[in-house]
This record gives C-alpha cells, structure tokens and sequence, in this order.
C-alpha cells in the first residue's frame, strides 16, 4: 500500500529540485494512487481487507437477491449476535497463528467452559458469577497446559491440541451425564450475553461514534510518529477517505441494529475484546515479541525474546478466549450441549474459528495479522450460513461451502506467500 515519504515535505530524501515550486500533490492525485497500489498489490498476490469486503459485498447481494429477508434488520441484528461466540474463539486462534502454531482444541475447550459452567450452576447451585470465574479460568489453565507440553517438553502443537481435543471432549461429556445437556436458567447472567440489547438509539450511535473517531485519532498519531522518523507514511486525503467509509460503515449498522432491538450487549463486548487484543498486539512491547518470533524463532531467540514464555502465553490467551467464546456459544443456545452443530464443543466451532481468521487475512504461516481480520473473516462465514439458513439448505451443503471456502482462503494465502519470496520480500 503506497504511502506519502519525507520527500513530500521538501526533507534531504527528496528529489533535486529544479528551482521552481512543486506542484502540491491534491486529493485527487492521492486517491489515484492509492487505487493504483491497491490493483498492484492484488496483481501481485497480496491479501487485504477489500478483497475479503469484496466477497462479503458479494455474498449479501447474492442472499439479498435470493432471499429479502436477508438484509433486514431482524436478521442482520440477530447476525451481529451469532458472530461473538465464534469471534472470540478466533481471536484466540490469532495468537496462536501469529507464531506460526496451531491450537485444534479450542472447540472442546469452549465446550468444556460451557459445561463446567451449566454443572457448577444449576447442578450445584455455584452463583453464576462464581461459575463463570472458574469456567473461564479453566480455560485458562488449559491453554497453560498445552503450552508446557510444546515450549518447554517440545511435543509438537498439533499433537498437543489434538490430544487435547479429544481429552476435553471427553471430560465434556462426562460432566454432562447421561443426559448430555443441562439447560441454562433463560433470565441469568450468561443467558443475557446474548439476549440483551441497548435499545436506546444514542448507545449504537455512540458507538460509531467513538470507533471513526478512535481510528482518525489513532491514523494520525502514527503518522506524525512516522514523519517526525523519517518513515513512510499515508497522505492525510487517505486517511480521511478511510476514515469517511468507516463512518459511513458503522452509522450505517448503528442504524440497522436501532431498527430492531438496538445494540446488542454479545457485539458491544466483541469490539471491545477486539480493540484490547490488537492494542495489545500492535502497541506493546509483548506484541512485538509476538510477531517476531512469528517471523522466525532462532531470530526472536538472539534478540533476547524468551521464545518459550511467549508461547505458554499465546496458548493460555487461546484458551482463555475460547473458554469465553463457549460461554456465549452456550448463552445463545441456554443450554450446555456438545451435541448439535452450533453448540460449543462441535467440530464446526473449531472450523469455523480458523476460518474465519484465515479468511479475514491472518496467515497460516506466522507473523502476519490481526484480531480485527477475525471480524471480516467471521461476518463471511455466519453471512453464509445465515443465507443457506434462510434458504433451507441442508447442513451437509453448508459444511462444504465452508469447507471450500477455507480451503480458497489458504490457497490465497500460500499464492501470497510465493509472490512475495518471488519479489525477494520475506
């Protein structure tokens, strides 16, 4: 993505000048060029974020078309809801890719959450704040477990949580009994995760809000950062033109969800979890461990990273967030149950979390990514199965569909990869 250099400014980096006044760059010029950047970078293979707009522009036209239902406001509030459980699995799955790992037990650790949670609280009568303490802190510890087992006794990730899908699993279903599923009291605090809304019209707004203006603020610290460094740094006419379609992005579904029910409580702590985690990846220093050692170990290990807590951390952090993410999988359904495909603890969960972040740009090869990639990956896979849902198509045709599409997002990502090694970037 081009950005504007020190030479626009007149700084020892830019060209000789011939002793008459260069033409001020308008931002006209400015929006060419960033056009022209961006058709160069999908020629060469790269990723971003229009492409994935691009294909979730698509997938509405197509579903609206089928079916009007689609973009109403009932259907696109009770989406934004359905996203959360699976977003915050795949925002842990994130740190884990970032350092070029895997972590494949995240569904059954969610559904172990939801699980310890339902037992505690109905079984045994554990207020639901207490269970929900332990729940989460079990996932906690689980992630911790794996990551002893990989960093410091060297058992291969995909081993490890593989093991640990099973195992997990496993102790799922035996907390649940014969039964193998325990109802959730509908009015308490995890069933109102996902059924309370903000009704009043100033909450979705202010939201909107304060996200356009948090990212105007934030594009233009950096780029002060950048120019007073001499770095590259993006054309204030860019930054504005982003900041305007974000606006028009975000008053647009303010204005969507104020039609139905308002703003729902699951998607307000979704954002947040989101600006949290990318904060803490792309603004500490521990985030900048993180995608050094996703670039290459032995480097990270000679620039003083301790290489091995880092990767405790990422697994706990993995396990921690799908721990949260069963407990809203839960909230939704009102109930603990591995058993049908939307429930925490289902192999679909697990499909869907790496999807959604391998399809909204995370790569499958470390050092590259964000937690705000999951909310673009996750909206194209719950916007297709909201639409074959709405169209009656059997799960059997969804799970291909998936399938298919996880499998052309890696393909995208490998072909990114070979374009880049071609041009001699890492």
């Amino acid at each position: 993505m081009s950005r504007g250099g020190p030479h626009r400014d007149g700084g020892p980096a830019g060209p000789v000048t011939t002793g008459r006044r260069p033409r001020a760059r308008g931002w006209q010029d400015n929006l060419r060029e960033y056009a022209s950047d961006v058709r160069g970078s999908v020629r060469d293979g790269e990723r971003g974020p229009l492409l994935v707009v691009a294909g979730l522009i698509v997938i509405c036209v197509v579903f609206q078309i089928l079916d009007d239902k689609f973009l109403s406001p009932r259907n696109l509030s009770n989406l934004s809801v359905d996203i959360v459980g699976t977003g915050l699995v795949a925002v842990g799955i994130v740190f884990v890719l970032l350092i070029r790992e895997i972590d494949l037990s995240v569904g059954s650790v969610s559904g172990l959450a939801g699980a310890a949670f339902a037992v505690l609280n109905v079984n045994h009568g554990v207020p639901e704040w207490l269970a929900v303490i332990v729940a989460v802190v079990a996932g906690t510890a689980v992630g911790a477990f794996h990551g002893f087992f990989f960093a410091w006794l060297g058992v291969p990730a995909f081993v490890v949580t593989l093991a640990g899908l099973l195992v997990w699993n496993g102790l799922t279903l035996y907390l649940l009994g014969a039964s193998g599923t325990i109802n959730i009291d509908e009015e308490g605090l995890v069933a109102s995760l996902t059924s309370r809304h903000f009704g009043a019209d100033a909450a979705a707004y202010a939201v909107a809000a304060l996200g356009t203006a948090g990212y105007l603020l934030t594009a233009r610290r950096r780029r002060s950062r950048h120019r007073a460094a001499g770095m590259p740094y993006r054309p204030m006419s860019e930054t504005w033109l982003r900041t305007a379609l974000l606006a028009v992005v975000a008053f647009a579904a303010a204005h969507t969800l104020n039609r139905f029910q308002g703003l729902p409580l699951a998607l307000l702590i979704f954002l947040v979890v989101l600006v949290v985690s990318d904060y803490v990846l792309r603004r500490t220093r521990y985030g900048r461990r993180v995608y050094a050692l996703g670039g290459g170990v032995e480097a990270a290990r000679r620039a003083g990273i301790a290489v091995e807590r880092v990767r405790v951390a990422m697994f706990m952090v993995s396990g921690t967030l799908a721990a949260v993410g069963g407990l809203f999988v839960a909230s939704g359904l009102t109930s603990a149950s591995p058993t049908t495909a939307r429930a925490a603890g289902s192999g679909m969960l697990l499909i869907n979390a790496i999807a959604a972040a391998v399809i909204g740009g995370t790569s499958l090869f470390g050092g590259r990514g964000s937690p705000w990639s999951v909310l673009l990956g996750v909206l194209v896979i719950h916007s297709i199965a909201s639409g074959m849902g709405l169209l009656g198509v059997q799960d059997a045709l969804q799970f291909m569909i998936t399938g298919g599409v996880l499998l052309a997002a890696v393909a995208a990502d490998a072909l990114s990869r070979r374009a880049q090694a071609r041009r001699g970037r890492p």
